[in-house]
């Protein structure tokens, strides 16, 4: 299976529409945000505290509790939510064990999570590109 990197997960965060990159918690995580609420982070190892050069990326993405619990049942590269809640949000470590098609799957559902508890007219406006 090839690996889903980190610049790979970058590109396609930042394609969702209206979709940008911030750093609230510093230069070692990037935050994605959406109308200003987040719906992905992606940092070295521990989010940002990685040890040494032998270390993989994790990404945090919101995610329904019921899939959360299966998704960490399924992949081992699955944990739950790194400093997040976590009956909400799952850490996905990119080690190349998730396919990239889920990878994405699960960015998509992160994305529309976030978008679905925005007002009706601010959903409209990213809806309109989907």
């Amino acid at each position: 299976m090839t690996l889903f990197t980190y610049q790979q997960a970058e590109q396609y965060l930042l394609a969702k529409p209206e979709a940008k990159l911030d750093y609230p918690f510093g230069d070692d995580i990037k935050v994605f945000k959406v109308k200003e609420k987040m719906f992905a982070t992606l940092a070295l190892g521990k989010m940002g505290k990685g040890d040494g050069d032998n270390q993989d990326w994790w990404m945090n993405l919101k995610c329904d509790p019921d899939e959360a619990v299966m998704l960490r049942d399924i992949f081992a590269a699955v944990i739950p939510g790194y400093h997040m809640n976590k009956r909400l949000w799952n850490t996905i470590i990119l080690d190349g064990s998730i396919p990239q098609g889920e990878i994405e799957r699960m960015i998509d559902n992160s994305f529309k999570l976030v978008v679905s508890k925005m007002t009706k007219k601010e959903q409209q406006s990213i809806l309109v590109y989907m």
